[in-house]
Order: C-alpha cells, then structure tokens, then sequence
C-alpha cells in the first residue's frame, strides 16, 4: 500500500512538473487582441505605426506626439493585455512632456505572430530601429521605459543600445527566479525555459537608470527591486512607490510624476517652458 502511493504521488509531481515545463508561456504570456481604446480616449493626438521585426513579424504601435518635447519615451508594457489598456501612462509622460512610442509585442494586440521571449527582443530592436532610423531621433532624446514583464524587456535593450536614460519599474531579477519563488516544491530553475535575465541586463547598462518599486508589491517582492539598484554600477535612482504591482504608479500620484521628473531633469536638464 505504501509502495502504491509512493509511485502515485512520484507521477503526479512527474506529471505537474512536465505540466509547468510544457505550458509555462500560458502563465507568463496574457496577450489580447482586442483595442478597447486609443490615446484619441484621453485626448491625445496620436499615429498608427506599423513595422516590422527582425523575424519578418509585423508589429502594431502608436506615436504619441507632444507639442514641445524633452525626449521620446519608447514605452514597453507588462504581460498581459495589450497597448489600449497602458492610457493612463500615456497621460503621465504627456504631462511630463515626452513625445511616446508603444507597440505590442509578437502576439498582442494587431502585431502577428505568436509571444516569446526572443520575440520581445526582436520587439525591442525593431523599436529602438524605428524610432532612431525610421524617425531619425537620436538615442540621446531616447528614455526606455519598461514596467513589469517589459522593464525586463527594456533592460535588454539598454544592455546593447545607448538611450539618454531608463526607467525600469517593478521588475523581476530574472524569471527563474521568480519561478522558484513561486514554486518553491518544483525544481522550477531548471524547469524555465524562458530567463529574461533583468539583473545581467542592468550589470550592463549603457544608460542612467530609475528603478521604481513598491513594498506593498504582491506579485514581483520588493527584494528584486533592491538587488536590481545594487546591480547597476553607472548612474542610478530608486523610487519606492505605494500601491500593488499593477497599480503603484497610479497610488502614488503625484510622488510618483515629481520623483520621475526629477531623474528626467537631472538627466536632460529642467523642461523647456512655453516661453523658452
């Protein structure tokens, strides 16, 4: 008897272990396809982009212009859902009067294709293409800004490019180990096969960094955002927000707008006013 539920409880951790190996994209990847909204929402002018990533894979985004601006935020989202739901930060850097570029990734949204962690990467690059080539703005007015799964994204970026700055906002180390956070009965290290290593990435930064997290943050722990500033041997900020994981940009307000501006104005100097 003993000996039958040892072999039956072998093949059921057997079996959640080959589950969590197979299908894993499932727990990290929510895209929709679905636009519920544009900036057009909020009052924003904005354009249709369409380009197209390294692997052939047409990519759909928005640009989002300011009438005076400091820079051009290049804006990579969190795992779940697409561009249409990321309105309110939009708002945010139109106050801060940055010009915007967002797109979805493989998968999301209208871009085609289907999610993964190279495709973001090929995402990133076509991007950062778009805007420097395509645009012919300088990486000097360029600030990368990655929150969640896409501040890892950004962190890959700004390890191979030279933008004015980053803003790296509740991020993780690297995905095994939030997967052995997560999953501390599993050999779940071993079990990832995806990485996107966030602390190498920032190890090698080619830019002024802003590292924003929250304590109250119930998803990625506060610790990641830690180890990550300490990670970063070139100019660094930290902001420790309020608010949950998806929220803390939103529950902190107006602290949130000051201690962002505040890195920019160090970075390129005070906003330019209606009279300059």
């Amino acid at each position: 008897m003993l000996l039958t539920i040892a072999v039956t409880a072998m093949i059921a951790y057997a079996g959640v272990c080959g589950y969590v190996y197979l299908f894993q994209d499932r727990f990290l990847f929510k895209p929709t396809r679905e636009i519920e909204a544009t900036p057009a929402a909020i009052g924003l002018e904005y354009e249709d982009v369409t380009l197209t990533a390294g692997d052939g894979v047409s990519l759909h985004g928005w640009y989002i212009p300011h009438e005076q601006p400091r820079a051009v935020v290049l804006y990579f989202h969190g795992n779940r859902g697409n561009i249409s739901q990321r309105l309110e930060s939009l708002r945010i850097f139109h106050r801060l009067k940055l010009s915007t570029f967002i797109l979805d990734y493989h998968g999301y949204g209208r871009s085609g294709g289907r999610p993964s962690e190279q495709g973001t990467y090929l995402d990133a690059q076509a991007a950062w293409d778009y805007l420097v080539q395509g645009r012919g703005i300088q990486p000097a007015d360029i600030i990368v800004f990655g929150r969640s799964l896409g501040a890892a994204v950004a962190s890959w970026l700004i390890a191979r490019e030279r933008p004015a700055a980053a803003v790296i906002e509740s991020t993780f180390t690297s995905l095994p180990d939030v997967a052995a956070e997560t999953y501390p009965l599993l050999p779940a290290r071993w079990l990832s096969r995806y990485h996107y290593n966030t602390l190498e990435n920032l190890r090698q930064a080619n830019c002024p960094v802003l590292i924003g997290h929250s304590r109250d943050d119930a998803v990625i722990s506060f610790q990641h955002g830690e180890r990550l500033y300490e990670a970063i041997v070139g100019h660094k900020d930290f902001l420790e927000m309020d608010g949950g994981h998806n929220d803390g940009f939103i529950t902190s307000g107006d602290d949130y707008l000051r201690a962002v501006e505040g890195f920019l104005d160090r970075i390129l100097g005070p906003a330019p006013t209606a009279s300059d």
